[in-house]
């Protein structure tokens, strides 16, 4: 081939893309990522200079698969031509294989306008000095010597018809170097996940081993071939005239005996007759045993690959019922155990959170916001707050599997996590004396334990699936730093929890929006700070049951807990008596909040202080009375208005409880109450 017309190539393969900057598709052959240095330029922004080929354009990628299938035609041509043809100057091979060694030429001229990448810095090297000395450092040489027709050459130089020398043969075997092409298409394969690994594994091995066997039989035949006494050969001694057979014939018998051999199952038909055969035969073998070993060693690995999650998934199984036997747990617990595993083993094939955590935080944010965004926003505990606050929000939320009939929460727990239900549905469950009893549910689009997460206080019931379901879990820590940075939502959010509250505590409220904040009203005797979010459905039956009482013995639990926990910081309260028909309570808080404080005890303005046994001009306040503080959990509270002295208050006790005459009282921090002015509206007092 003429340097004209590869010049004439190299300059059709470098117009428009390849003249002037590297290409970026990925959809071309098998291309793979370039990984750049630290700080160093992206090598898709990499212009390259003039006639200098990227290695990863489509159009080449393209020349490279027509070499790869020229490939393996060398590699099945060469080997038969070496032990069953004879090389003549008109044969039609002649010509083939000649015009395959053009195209190969073709590509060694245009190596020297490939830009490669170079192995410390990741990045495309195009300068052409740099180029040629790596390629002709490198596999110049072998790729010149697998190119040379040698056996061409012979008969144009010595005007033969034939030409039929060993030595010339052997040298035309060069060409096999050319299946390191191959082996890199293989290796490419391997990692593109639109082919399938097994079966590009099982390719190769397949592709390995019938390309040994055709070797194997090659050779083995041009050895007894070229033996002096064709009788006293492998082939010879069962037909001692096998030179006359077809070409297809003596090929045939030589696989067959390869195959035989390979597979080690030796029939004794075909063995060797003389001490060449003897010594390939040595060499065969112990050439099969690495093959064997090989090819055994890659199916071990692709079988136990497809098996090790069904066999740790049995281990894992296995390891669950023998703890739960141990510690005998209740069957309950066991079967939650074994249904949370099963469903564990289906849901690490999807390897989803695998996939989140391999990938940079904003793409793990944008596919968050792509799959939840709609579901979160739509939640009633984030109606009416900013976009900005939910795209803060969603990215710190984790999808979780729950299998039917397992817990999510548990009644008392302390909270640590606030759930929104994208699939499937829970139900709320309470235990009452002993009973387990559903007091609501929950289906996909809602929440559950933000009255624990936002009020600081154990759950209030136990969540259970009654269906597979997919739930959100958002951390309680991240959600408080996220509504401490963004106070105005944090009310919203707030106001959305109390109209919840509402709807299971029994009181309701209107929001007047007014600069001092949201006004609470109140309908019934139930203070704010004292609402029973421990067992809500529990105290709405208990106060239909016994009419006479105000509070529960769970309302008084909450309210004591509450006022040892916090005071009403900036919070003005103004409380009218129950003769004016209805009580009311302002709140007027500087910036709202989440957490605990949220339920703080507010405090109430007095119009002036007095002194123990007269009497005082305040507001009517509301306050728990107990007839001593270790009978707190045993009995329920007195909720009574407090009266405007001591001496009035010890008899208004006395009275409520049962006749006794009553001379000290002491708050929850056994402290003694010697004014009546020192009393605030929602304090707990123990009578002695």
């Amino acid at each position: 081939m003429s340097f004209s017309y590869a010049k004439n190539c190299l300059q059709r393969f470098c117009v428009d893309e390849f003249q002037m900057e590297t290409e970026t598709t990925h959809s071309g052959f098998f291309s793979s990522d370039l990984l750049p240095s630290l700080g160093a330029r992206i090598n898709y922004a990499t212009k390259l200079r003039r006639f200098i080929i990227s290695p990863f354009n489509p159009r080449y990628r393209c020349w490279e698969m027509f070499l790869v299938v020229l490939v393996i035609y060398s590699a099945w041509i060469s080997p038969f031509e070496f032990a069953f043809l004879s090389y003549k100057k008109d044969d039609t091979l002649f010509i083939m294989d000649n015009i395959v060694d053009c195209f190969f030429a073709i590509d060694i001229f245009l190596t020297f306008f490939v830009a490669y990448l170079h192995r410390e810095s990741y990045l495309l090297v195009d300068e052409p000095k740099k180029i040629a000395i790596r390629y002709l450092s490198t596999w110049f040489i072998f790729d010149v010597c697998s190119t040379v027709p040698f056996q061409s050459l012979i008969l144009v130089f010595t005007d033969h018809k034939e030409s039929g020398g060993v030595g010339f043969r052997l040298l035309s075997m060069l060409r096999l170097w050319r299946l390191r092409r191959v082996s890199a298409l293989f290796a490419r394969l391997e990692k593109d996940i639109r082919f399938n690994y097994f079966w590009m594994r099982c390719t190769k091995l397949v592709s390995v081993t019938l390309f040994a066997v055709h070797c194997a039989g090659c050779f083995y035949y041009t050895i007894a071939d070229r033996y002096p006494d064709p009788k006293k050969t492998w082939i010879g001694a069962v037909n001692p005239d096998f030179k006359q057979e077809s070409v297809g014939d003596r090929y045939i018998t030589s696989l067959y005996w390869s195959i035989v051999t390979l597979t080690t199952t030796g029939y004794g038909d075909l063995h060797a007759e003389n001490s060449r055969e003897m010594l390939f035969d040595i060499f065969y073998m112990l050439f099969n045993l690495g093959l064997t070993s090989y090819i055994i060693g890659n199916m071990t690995n692709l079988v136990v690959h497809w098996t090790s999650r069904t066999r740790n998934f049995r281990d894992t199984v296995k390891a669950a019922q023998e703890f739960a036997k141990r510690n005998q747990l209740p069957p309950r617990v066991q079967d939650q155990v074994l249904s949370h595993i099963c469903l564990k083993f289906k849901t690490e094939a999807l390897k989803q959170e695998e996939t989140l955590n391999g990938l940079p935080k904003a793409i793990r944010s944008s596919i968050a916001h792509h799959l939840f965004f709609p579901i979160v926003q739509n939640v009633h505990l984030f109606q009416g707050v900013s976009r900005n606050l939910l795209f803060q929000l969603v990215p710190e939320m984790e999808a979780e599997y729950f299998p039917p009939k397992e817990d999510v929460i548990l009644q008392n727990e302390a909270p640590t996590d606030l759930y929104i239900i994208v699939l499937g549905a829970v139900e709320f469950i309470v235990q009452i004396e002993g009973i387990e009893q559903t007091i609501g549910k929950a289906v996909a689009g809602e929440l559950f334990g933000e009255i624990g997460v936002l009020c600081g206080r154990p759950q209030p019931f136990s969540v259970r699936t009654t269906e597979i379901s997919q739930i959100l879990r958002l951390n309680r820590t991240a959600l408080i730093n996220i509504l401490r940075a963004n106070p105005e939502d944090e009310r919203i959010i707030m106001n959305n929890l109390l109209l919840k509250l509402q709807g299971f505590g029994g009181f309701g409220y209107v929001d007047h929006q007014t600069n001092a904040g949201p006004e609470i009203k109140r309908h019934d005797d139930t203070a704010l700070t004292s609402i029973d979010i421990n067992n809500l459905e529990a105290r709405v039956k208990k106060q239909e049951e016994h009419d006479g009482q105000e509070v529960n013995k769970t309302m008084n639990d909450l309210s004591l807990n509450l006022e040892n926990k916090r005071e009403l910081n900036e919070h003005n309260v103004e409380l009218t008596g129950p003769d004016e028909g209805t009580k009311s309570c302002q709140f007027k808080p500087e910036v709202p909040c989440c957490s605990n404080s949220c339920l703080k005890r507010p405090t109430c303005s007095t119009s002036s202080s007095g002194s123990k046994g007269t009497k005082s001009t305040n507001h009517k306040r509301r306050i728990t009375i107990h007839m001593k503080k270790e009978s707190l959990h045993d009995q329920y509270g007195k909720l009574i208005i407090l009266p405007d002295s001591l001496e009035e208050l010890f008899r208004v006790a006395g009275q409520r409880f049962g006749g006794y005459n009553f001379k000290r009282a002491v708050n929850a921090e056994d402290a003694e109450i010697d004014d009546i002015d020192v009393i605030r509206d929602g304090d707990h007092l123990f009578f002695l």
